[in-house]
Order: structure tokens, then C-alpha cells, then sequence
């Protein structure tokens, strides 16, 4: 049974508004009209309390629930804090998408990742190798808490008719990113190292050095990897709730990207061009890689009329603009 249309009037949740991806998508839903967001701060509430959780659904009763309230981190994150990665993302998971379904929500978009799909997938990641082989062992334990969050609306779908999304967007950046070195994604802590050592700023460690000193970066360069600017994520959720398309996604799957990919080490050099540094890149061999590539196929939502419109190049020009005028002109690391 189709899901009741949105209108500009519909009463929007979006979890997580202050992130990375909420940000982006609060931004495109007020483009476009949309009136009565429903956009709590963590302060205000924490997803992890299911107590909280249930008396905002009580009190706010949405129409439609945008989940993109997450633990997140790099590879050293996820390393370091397994524990912390699969606790938080399951208690998230499952509270908001409870609440959601026990309060007669019946759209919800729930933002996976690509790091769900086996570590030696065949490339392009179709949705339907999900749960075909082992994940990559650095970031196993978040990647099992964004399978449990596809099963359990999944799972709402098949047993109850609802109409729950799960989007695998790819690596993400833009405005309103991470930038702190030890939990931040590669893209925005190439943009901060590069930034750093292009005004002579101390390294992690506290040790001095001269303008444009040489950038260490962990492992090989090798790998590959496919990145979207949180702008064109934005758009692409918009586009699939405006065009109720859960109807046609097999298990209300679909993979968000851009369809080409780059090497770690290509993706340096470009974000060192537009930071404007001038000295040497090195390369830590013993530190790891990582998943050998992650290049996603796109072609159902392709089919459903959606492609991104920001060039890697341009956005990461535009991101390094945003963290200049927001907590980079001094290089401050507070």
C-alpha cells in the first residue's frame, strides 16, 4: 500500500540536524519550502534514551522520520571504539525506528553506509551483495549496527507494510564536517593536516615546524574510495521521498554515490592543490588501509531519476571555503 504523499506542510523529524547529513538535509528541505521541521539537538535529546525518544514521538508526532543521527568516526575511530560504534548506533537504530513505527510513522529514511558490503565485494557494491562475505575487520562493528538498522525497517516493510528506506550513501564531506584529526573522516582531515602544515602550525604531537612542511598520511595512498558532496545526499533524499519511491526499491534499499572513485594518494594531491600547500607527502606503510575499494553502483536510484550535480574538484574547494570562515583561518584545534 503507497504511503500518504508529503506535502511542504508535513511534519518532518530529522535526527541528527545538527551533523554532517542532517545539516544538509534540514538546509534542502527549507529550499524547498518545507514548514514544520521537527529538529531537536542532542542536548535536547539523546536517541540513545528510549524513554526521551518515545515522549518526543508522543509529543511531536511526525509524518515523516529522516534518521541521520549517528556515532561516527575514521578508521582510528572505529579501530579504537568498537564497542562504543555498535552500542550507540544500535540503541539510535532502535528507538527511533520503534518509536517511529509505534506512532503510525509510515515514511522514514534511514542513512546506512557502504561500509555495510563485504571488504572484497565485486565492484561496483550492488545493494544485493549485502550479507555475501566478511566486512573489513577496521570498522566491522559499526558496519553490523548499519545492517541491524536496514533489517529492522526491512523487516517493518515485509511484516507490516510500512514504507522505511535505507540509503548507502558513500563517503561523504561538506559543510558542517568533522575536522578533528583523531575522529574526523580522510576528506576533511586531509583539508585540516594540509591547511595546518601550509601555515607552519605544530603537528598532533605539539612539535613545531616551517610553512609548508611535509604531511605524513596513513598507508599505501592506494586504496579507493568515492565521495559525495552531503549537498548532493541532501537532494537525493528529498527526490526519493517526494517521488514515494519506497514502492519500487527492493527491500527499500538503495545506494547513493557518484559512480567513479579515486586512489587515497590522487585524492591528497587534489585536496593539497586547493589548500594551497607546496611541500612533501609521505606515506606511514604500517598504519592500514583499509577496505581496497569502495565504489558503489547507483543505478536504482539512477532508474528512479536522481544523479549528483557537484564535481569532487568543486566540492572540495567549497568545503575548504566553509572551514576557513568557520574554525580554520588560525588553525585553531580547540
Amino acid at each position: 500500500m503507497e504511503a500518504p504523499p508529503i506535502s511542504t506542510s508535513s511534519r518532518i523529524f530529522v535526527a541528527g540536524s545538527t551533523g554532517l547529513v542532517g545539516s544538509a538535509v534540514t538546509r534542502a528541505l527549507r529550499a524547498r519550502g518545507y514548514t514544520t521541521l521537527i529538529l531537536p539537538t542532542h542536548a535536547q535529546l539523546d536517541l540513545k534514551d528510549q524513554a526521551a525518544t518515545r515522549a518526543l514521538f508522543a509529543y511531536e508526532r511526525p509524518d515523516v522520520v529522516i534518521l541521520a543521527a549517528a556515532r561516527v568516526g575514521g578508521i582510528w575511530a572505529n579501530w579504537e571504539y568498537p564497542f562504543e560504534f555498535i552500542q550507540d548506533n544500535l540503541a539510535v537504530e532502535m528507538n527511533t525506528i520503534s518509536e517511529a513505527f509505534r506512532t503510525g510513522v509510515r515514511r522514514l529514511l534511514f542513512m546506512g553506509s557502504s561500509c555495510i558490503y563485504p571488504k572484497l565485494a565485486p565492484q561496483p557494491l550492488k545493494e544485493e551483495y549485502l550479507l555475501t562475505g566478511p566486512l573489513e575487520e577496521t570498522n566491522r562493528a559499526y558496519a553490523v549496527a548499519k545492517i541491524a538498522g536496514i533489517e529492522l525497517c526491512r523487516s517493518l516493510n515485509r511484516e507490516y507494510g510500512t514504507q522505511y528506506l535505507s540509503l548507502m550513501p558513500t563517503n561523504l564531506y561538506g559543510p558542517g564536517d568533522n575536522f578533528e584529526l583523531t575522529t574526523s573522516h580522510v576528506l576533511p582531515a586531509l583539508l585540516r593536516k594540509f591547511h595546518e602544515a601550509k601555515l607552519g602550525l605544530p603537528n598532533e604531537n605539539g612539535d613545531a615546524r616551517p610553512p609548508h612542511a611535509p604531511v605524513t598520511l596513513w598507508g599505501t595512498g592506494t586504496p579507493r574510495r568515492e565521495f559525495l558532496h552531503a549537498d548532493d545526499l541532501a537532494e537525493a533524499v528529498l527526490h526519493l521521498l517526494e517521488g514515494n519511491a519506497g514502492s519500487r526499491l527492493p527491500d527499500g534499499m538503495v545506494n547513493i554515490g557518484c559512480g567513479s572513485d579515486l586512489t587515497i594518494r590522487e585524492l591528497a594531491e587534489m585536496v593539497q592543490k586547493a589548500v594551497g600547500h607546496k611541500g612533501e607527502i609521505l606515506w606511514d606503510r604500517s598504519k592500514p588501509d583499509g577496505t581496497p575499494q569502495k565504489l558503489l553502483d547507483i543505478s536504482r536510484v539512477k532508474a528512479l531519476g536522481w544523479a549528483p550535480k557537484i564535481s569532487l574538484e568543486r566540492g572540495v574547494r567549497m568545503t575548504y571555503e566553509w572551514y576557513l570562515a568557520n574554525n580554520g583561518r588560525l588553525g585553531d584545534r580547540s
